[in-house]
């Protein structure tokens, strides 16, 4: 009697073992996505590749200020403490900012994409602002 309770339990787990994982799923081509869905999930890894150079540009500015900080008066120090300051300012902004454009398909299928590539353009423009900043040191 036990043997047969418990054979819809492993039929069960049978079947989650056979659904398809998201490793098997088709990509969507980035350069033409042809679905909302896909247009979400490109605007998502465009996002994800320029939070990836803004961090390392962040690294980059802030280790340069740190070291021009060492090398001056008392006086002309807080280059490192005044750019930490004004990126945690930045991201609140841009999130901010990004949610108000998502507000432009609120609730619908494109509002995921609206922020996320408001995301991806301002992060782009704060990298060239870091670099800007580094640069401008020299």
């Amino acid at each position: 009697m036990l043997k047969l309770a418990l054979l819809p339990l492993l039929c069960g787990c049978v079947l989650l073992l056979d659904a398809p994982t998201s490793a098997q799923q088709p990509q969507p081509d980035c350069k033409e996505p042809q679905t909302q869905a896909d247009m979400t999930i490109c605007a998502g890894r465009d996002l994800a590749d320029a939070d990836k150079a803004l961090n390392a540009q962040y690294q980059v500015t802030r280790k340069a200020l740190k070291e021009r900080d060492a090398g001056v008066s008392t006086e002309l120090k807080g280059g490192e403490e005044a750019m930490v300051k004004a990126q945690r300012a930045w991201l609140a902004y841009r999130d901010a900012q990004c949610a108000s454009v998502g507000f432009q398909a609120r609730g619908g299928s494109m509002e995921p994409m609206l922020v996320s590539s408001c995301e991806a353009d301002l992060t782009r423009k704060r990298t060239a602002e870091l670099k800007a900043l580094v640069d401008n040191m020299l």
